[in-house]
């Protein structure tokens, strides 16, 4: 009888002992980035025209959630409201008496909404880049922003006479309805050509960037027959901006961002099968075209809802894989939520400098994103000269 082979003792240590220690590492990335991402949101609510120190911005917040929870309690739940003013600590008012009204009504809502774009677009951004295993891919591939673009052209060509006088919302959030549904207008006609061609990487890729031609085609012929005061809107919307941030965007976005996170999030095993080819995967009893298809259209609505509220904003689905790839390598496991901090971190950093920069005049936060993305990309090209992108 031969003898069956036992593996040694000691090399099955030490892989355990590597596996625990690159574990550690990217768990410990994940709480450094969360961490970056608390404290640049709290220095951000103090920097702009009127200063607010760090503590008062705390107490604006904690003051604020505390009066809204006594409220909320006193009209829906009064037993417990005569509990809650019962106990004997409360959040006092900050110092400064404009901080609450500046934190909580202006800035916050702005912040939020960064971080949320940030988490959609990167996540979605490490997403695609796994589905079609190309590290140059982004939400934009499919033509997301081209059809986005398109959607919220037309919605101010149209003008607020005509869309405010004949439907029930306003004109600001018709741009937003008719960015959202172009932007999604696009994932379906690409999940229409690949379905008769096959999900091939070449196939969604190409068929992504036809239809982005298109729909600049469309953008170009608005911005020709349209006149100034209304090309200016347009061109303001295309550079991106944080202008559309309030409550109910944030309120609206935060559920939705949250869905499409764990939907992304559980198909990181199989985005990790992916990785070593589509006959491994097969083999491993993976469907690769539904993966393909139900990760591009749940990350393309991930971005398009976003987008919709903030116009167009990019590189940072690039940036935010590349860097944290770089960091903790290609386990989607982990690097989907470390992209998704990273590109909150990357975006809501250049929304604080377009808003503080030329203060109190704001630029758009495209702006920044562009020429960072392009010296970052220059920096790979020049890191990566002889040995690969990476």
């Amino acid at each position: 009888m031969p003898e069956t082979c036992s593996p040694d003792p000691a090399v099955k240590e030490s892989v355990h002992t590597l596996y625990k220690a690159g574990s550690a590492r990217r768990l410990a990335l994940i709480a450094g980035l969360s961490a970056l991402v608390i404290v640049t949101a709290i220095l951000s609510a103090g920097i702009g025209t009127v200063a607010i120190t760090p503590q008062d911005t705390v107490l604006a917040i904690g003051h604020s959630c505390a009066v809204s929870l006594q409220d909320f309690l006193h009209t829906h739940l009064p037993a417990v409201a005569a509990w809650y003013d019962a106990v004997p600590f409360t959040i006092p008012a900050p110092q400064n008496p404009q901080a609450e009204l500046i934190v909580v009504g202006f800035r916050l809502p702005r912040i939020f909404l960064a971080i949320l774009t940030g988490i959609s677009l990167a996540g979605a951004g490490a997403v695609m880049q796994g589905l079609l295993r190309n590290p140059l891919v982004s939400p934009f591939t499919l033509g997301l922003s081209s059809a986005a673009s398109f959607g919220a052209a037309l919605a101010i060509v149209i003008g607020p006479g005509v869309l405010v006088s004949y439907f029930l919302l306003s004109y600001d959030m018709w741009i937003v309805v008719f960015a959202f549904v172009f932007g999604w207008l696009s994932m379906l006609l690409v999940y229409w050509i690949s379905q008769s061609r096959g999900t091939t990487q070449s196939t969604l890729i190409l068929a992504g960037v036809v239809i982005g031609y298109l729909f600049t085609a469309g953008v170009m012929a608005l911005k020709y027959l349209t006149n100034n005061e209304k090309l200016r809107e347009l061109m303001v919307w295309l550079m991106g901006g944080m202008w559309g941030a309030s409550w109910n965007a944030v309120l609206l976005l935060i559920p939705l961002v949250i869905v499409c996170f764990f939907l992304l999030e559980r198909r990181a095993w199989d985005l990790n099968a992916l990785s070593a080819g589509d006959d491994v995967a097969k083999n491993l009893g993976i469907n690769v075209e539904r993966l393909r298809l139900s990760g591009l259209m749940i990350s393309t609505f991930a971005a398009s809802c976003c987008l919709a509220f903030t116009g167009i904003i990019g590189f940072v689905g690039l940036m935010g894989p590349h860097i944290c790839r770089m960091i903790i390598g290609s386990d989607h496991r982990y690097l989907i939520p470390c992209a998704g901090l990273m590109g909150a971190a990357i975006l809501l950093l250049s929304d604080t400098v377009a808003r503080t920069i030329m203060s109190p005049v704001e630029i758009p936060v495209g702006i920044i994103m562009y020429a960072i993305g392009g010296v970052f990309f220059l920096f790979l090209i020049m890191r990566g000269k002889g040995r690969g992108l990476y």
